[in-house]
């Protein structure tokens, strides 16, 4: 589960099915953040995935490194690559979606699009394959909303495969969606890093 290391960040290969961070209570309180926390009691969080969502997650072990990272996620400084199966063979072989999205609030935690009070949400995105029903597309989110991925896909007419939320569960064993990499500047130098997770699906 630990892919790197330092005296500055951690990064990890998080599972699909477990919290990044505590649920709430009565939910389970086992997550990557008290898993972390056991190893490397310094560790500090910058980000999160869903809980259905595999892939890297970065972590601080200063406040300062924390600060560091934070600054760049809320400056849209970081580069996120997924991965991700989608029902039917999407057509095209890149694209860009752009749907502003808002807290489907009477049916929380679903989000929905809206172009009245949504904030802006864009997607890009690129087919690696396609076959048999199914479409294996890459997917770099440049901005950052909750289940921005999962909605977008969904409105395409392509939800992602396993989703409960946007799509049909019963499609795959588990949410087929990957945080394949994260490129960040490191805290300490600024030199761009890559951290990367191979591919569960």
């Amino acid at each position: 589960m630990l892919l790197h290391a330092d005296p500055h960040l951690l990064a990890w290969n998080k599972p699909s099915g477990l919290h990044t961070v505590p649920a709430k209570p009565p939910g389970t309180q086992d997550c990557l953040e008290s898993r972390a926390r056991a190893a490397f009691p310094d560790a500090l969080l910058v980000h999160r995935l869903d809980r259905d969502t595999s892939g890297v997650v970065l972590m601080a072990r200063t406040r300062l490194a924390q600060r560091h990272l934070g600054w760049q996620f809320e400056r849209r400084q970081v580069t996120k690559v997924y991965v991700a199966r989608v029902a039917g063979e999407v057509a095209g072989m890149e694209g860009r979606i752009e749907l502003p999205l808002i807290c489907d609030w009477p049916n929380r935690p679903r989000q929905m699009v809206c172009f009245a009070r949504g904030k802006a949400a864009v997607t890009e995105w690129r087919v690696l394959d396609r076959g048999a029903g199914v479409t294996r597309v890459e997917l770099r989110p440049l901005t950052g909303r909750s289940h921005q991925l999962r909605v977008h896909l969904a409105a395409l007419g392509h939800p992602i495969l396993g989703d409960p939320l946007y799509g049909d569960a019963s499609a795959a064993d588990r949410l087929q969606l990957h945080a394949r990499a994260i490129t960040v500047r490191h805290p300490d130098g600024g030199v761009p890093t890559t951290f990367a997770a191979a591919l569960p699906f």
